[in-house]
């Protein structure tokens, strides 16, 4: 049984490209995905300051290579000159070049 699940595992089961989730996505229409209610949004802030803290802590004893992974990572997800420019991923970019220079006011 474990050698089955395994094997399943190795070639995802004939996911998609984008991995098996990607088929689950598709076939989920925007109206069967409830809104969230204030509640779940007032605890997905809270995750994401508690990740974004974690992340941070992380980062101030990350390695000098680590730290330019994470700053290769937010160049390769800023659009190019010759492309559409989307607002958050230029957002998103920024907050990780921010989060390595705030971690580096905790490194030692």
């Amino acid at each position: 049984m474990k050698d089955t699940a395994l094997s399943r595992w190795e070639d995802e089961g004939g996911a998609l490209p984008c991995g098996p989730q990607e088929a689950l996505a598709a076939a989920c229409e925007e109206e069967d995905i409830p809104a969230l209610s204030d509640t779940e949004l007032t605890q997905l802030r809270i995750r994401v300051i508690a990740l974004e803290n974690i992340v941070l802590s992380l980062l101030s004893k990350a390695s000098d290579a680590q730290l330019e992974q994470v700053a290769a990572m937010a160049d390769l997800i800023t659009p190019r000159p010759d492309a559409t420019q989307h607002p958050l991923t230029i957002h998103a970019a920024t907050q990780m070049n921010q989060l390595v220079e705030r971690a580096g006011h905790f490194r030692s």
